[in-house]
């Protein structure tokens, strides 16, 4: 059986996997199938990980804090994502260089000092807070996988719903019967 710390860092390369190889790069065709990767991968990530969702107490925020950071992590990284129509194939297309890349090393990184430092550097406060607080350790775990999966959700949809708005292009008109290519 894998630690929960081993879990987190196979949660975190998964992600991203899936997310810097869909983005980065000059020209990712976006189509209809584009955003299913992604969603099989934060999919998968809940059904391997979460064991039992908090239901009361500061469970509960707890989860809901990693869902809204999951938010903000995915709507920063969007917000470095260039959206447009391909000059190569006319259809709409995606951009994302190094500072995006960089959005995803910065939150993942903290996510596995985090996880690390829970078991590594600060176990006695980290069980200390836990008792306090009344949270289970698998409530801290589900929380990093709810903001791991809010962050791909919220970026690849936010894509794909900026793809969607994107103007139609305007088509250079041809004379019709005209030997002279425009």
């Amino acid at each position: 059986m894998l630690t929960q710390l081993t879990q987190a860092q196979l949660v975190n390369g998964a992600v991203l996997l899936c997310t810097l190889g869909g983005e980065l790069g000059p020209e990712r065709p976006i189509t209809m199938l584009r955003p299913i990767p992604p969603l099989v991968v934060a999919v998968g990530i809940v059904l391997l990980y979460v064991r039992s969702i908090a239901t009361q107490g500061m469970g509960v925020t707890v989860e809901l804090a990693g869902i809204a950071a999951g938010l903000v992590g995915g709507l920063a990284a969007l917000g470095l994502v260039h959206v447009f129509h391909s000059e190569r194939t006319g259809g709409p297309a995606s951009h994302a260089g190094w500072p995006y890349a960089l959005v995803w090393f910065a939150v993942f990184g903290a996510r596995a000092w985090f996880s690390y430092g829970c078991v590594h550097l600060f176990p006695l406060q980290y069980a200390q807070w836990r008792a306090t607080h009344r949270v289970a350790s698998g409530t801290i775990t589900d929380a990093l996988v709810f903001m791991a999966d809010a962050m791909i959700v919220t970026c690849c949809l936010g894509v794909v719903a900026r793809a969607a708005a994107l103007p139609k292009p305007v088509s250079e008109p041809r004379l019709v019967g005209s030997d002279v290519d425009p």
